[in-house]
């Protein structure tokens, strides 16, 4: 993978000037906001659990390794083999010794982001090892060759008719179906007889519970309890940050899990996994990937209490107009956008200045993430380290030297309202200027507040202050 920095302004402006799917974008997660906000304010108890949440999540972290520890023990006590992966190569070569070990060469895979993180795809099917998503979106992103747009709603950019031409190449089905059920339909029939013959069951998970050795799984397809129980062998893995210490937390994060993510009461299908199906085997692989670096990060830890609702990207203003795709990663959005700088910081410089920091995104967090607190703290670290353009480096340093000398700014204020009056057009619109790319630069005004302050009100409080004093 290229370790350039992702192009994220100019991805974004290539979907903006779609305007079909931007539009689509926008009013589909801007819908799911609403509905989220109108779970919230049915439930008196929203901000309380909203609260606790939080608490428990950072309890969990601060204990992690304990958590840790007792969730492994109770796991293989009830039958569960327990594999560790320091990161996502590891991760991948259990996968593959599993496989060799049963002889198997598929996986049918319900929605899992960590193993796209892992790029587990990417390494197990050279190696001839097939692996089919099962999830309606994630399986047309699969086919599409694409990355997920959404933690939640894989292939939410996508139209109905981008999805008609996609099923026409893979599944021969007319390539002018316009109805979702259909669609849906037709990627049901495509999908039976592989889960029917699939050698290996793979899924993600959305809790591990420490107090009984088991993890829940979170789906509306039901695609997750077919990939799980079809075939005799089940791998699941998560990421060891997504553990909560009893049974008895557990309610709290379901109850605002699926109302955060999809204005819904309730997933359709919260399955719990606590040991093998009889004669079957099942495989629990707990995969670090840099979590363990990002918990001692001290402005960036917080960020582990995620659970993966997607309710930040559908308030995002920048997000819903941008795509998940312009983000060039796995996780996109607010969310993305201070966890992916903690894979790679030089690829990933781009996206915490894809942000207006209107603070939406920390608004809505279920369990309190303070997300564009962390954004501002990205751009001071990438700053720091020299990951930002040249040219923005540049003008950032000669702004903050302006800013700090008053006497210098007033003056570089009144030369800019000479040059705005009388310079051409393309001294002031070139690439120099980005933000000129797509708007319009000010107006000259006669007169700055500045002086007109000076002006009118400056003698007069001066003389209010001396007749206080007396």
């Amino acid at each position: 993978m290229s370790n350039r920095p992702v192009p994220h302004a100019k991805l974004a402006a290539e979907f903006l000037e779609d305007e079909p799917h931007r539009h689509f974008h926008d009013e589909r997660l801007w819908d799911m906001r609403q509905k989220r906000d109108e779970q919230m304010h049915i439930m008196p108890e929203w901000q309380e659990l909203r609260e606790q949440a939080s608490r428990l999540k950072e309890h969990t972290l601060a204990h992690l390794p304990q958590y840790l520890e007792q969730f492994e023990e109770n796991a293989r006590r009830n039958g569960i083999h327990v594999h560790w992966a320091r990161d996502g190569a590891e991760h991948n070569r259990i996968v593959e010794k599993i496989l060799k070990d049963h002889g198997h060469s598929s996986i049918i895979k319900s929605k899992s982001m960590i193993t796209d993180e892992c790029e587990m795809r990417e390494y197990l099917e050279p190696k001839g090892v097939s692996v089919t998503e099962t999830d309606l979106g994630e399986r047309i992103q699969q086919l599409d060759n694409q990355l997920p747009s959404h933690v939640v709603v894989p292939a939410v950019q996508k139209l109905t008719t981008d999805v008609a031409k996609t099923f026409a190449k893979y599944y021969n089905t007319d390539p002018n179906i316009d109805d979702p059920h259909a669609l849906a339909e037709a990627q049901r029939n495509a999908a039976r007889p592989v889960l029917l013959s699939g050698d290996t069951g793979m899924t993600g998970g959305n809790f591990l519970v420490a107090e009984t050795g088991s993890f829940v799984v979170c789906t509306n397809e039901g695609n997750a309890d077919l990939s799980a129980n079809l075939p005799n062998l089940h791998i699941a893995t998560l990421g060891i940050e997504r553990l909560v210490p009893r049974m008895a937390d557990l309610g709290v994060f379901i109850r605002l899990l699926s109302r955060s993510a999809l204005g819904s009461p309730i997933t359709q299908y919260t399955t719990h996994f606590r040991r093998p199906k009889k004669g079957g085997e099942m495989h629990v692989i707990l995969v670090d990937n840099g979590r363990s670096e990002r918990l001692g990060m001290d402005d960036f830890w917080t960020s582990l209490k995620c659970i993966r609702c997607g309710a930040c990207m559908n308030t995002c203003p920048v997000y819903r107009r941008s795509g998940g795709q312009s983000y060039g990663s796995v996780y996109s959005g607010p969310i993305g956008a201070i966890i992916d700088p903690t894979f790679n910081a030089r690829k990933f410089s781009t996206l915490p200045f894809a942000s207006t920091m209107n603070g939406s995104c920390t608004n809505v967090c279920p369990v309190k993430i303070d997300i564009h607190e962390q954004l501002y703290k990205w751009r001071r670290v990438l700053a720091e380290r020299h990951e930002i353009p040249f040219v923005k480096r540049e003008i950032m340093k000669i702004a903050g030297r302006l800013l700090a000398q008053p006497a210098m700014y007033r003056l570089a204020i009144s030369g800019t309202e000479v040059a705005l009056k009388t310079m051409p057009r393309f001294v002031l619109y070139n690439y120099l200027n980005p933000w000129g790319k797509h708007r319009e630069l000010p107006h000259p005004v006669k007169e700055t507040f500045h002086s007109w302050y000076k002006k009118n009100r400056l003698n007069r409080t001066k003389a209010q202050h001396e007749e206080t004093q007396a």
